[in-house]
């Protein structure tokens, strides 16, 4: 079973940029598509970006297209999440998900093993 570790959370302006990176353990990582959610207190998880397991589909929650890229090395095991021109919209627990069908991409059930995430907040 794939564990996952998120790392790169932190503190930043806006404007600034962070990038977040999940290290992946215990499966074959490039048999599994990898997503990036975001959730705040009191509000539902939210679909970020996703990469299929070769690397060569991405996808973009609209609200970050243009902003964030996903990527991934699978030599490495890790995926990847850069972050540029943040605002205090993006504040939030950023969360890494590994999934093996990788059918509809944008929806946390699509997902069943998550990282224990890690927390971006953006100042004004």
């Amino acid at each position: 079973q794939v564990q996952l570790v998120e790392s790169g959370g932190g503190l930043v302006q806006a404007g600034g940029s962070l990038r977040l990176s999940c290290a992946a353990s215990g499966a074959i990582f490039s048999w599994y598509g990898m997503g990036w959610f975001r959730q705040t207190p009191g509000k539902e998880r939210e679909f970020v970006a996703a990469i299929s397991g070769s690397g060569s589909r991405t996808y973009y929650a609209d609200s970050v297209k243009g902003r964030f890229t996903i990527s991934r090395d699978n030599a490495k095991n890790t995926v990847s999440l850069q972050m540029n021109s943040l605002k205090p919209e993006d504040t939030a627990k950023y969360y890494c998900a590994a999934s093996l069908t990788s059918r509809t991409y944008y929806d946390t059930r699509e997902y069943n093993v998550w990282g224990q995430g890690t927390q971006v907040t953006v100042s004004s």
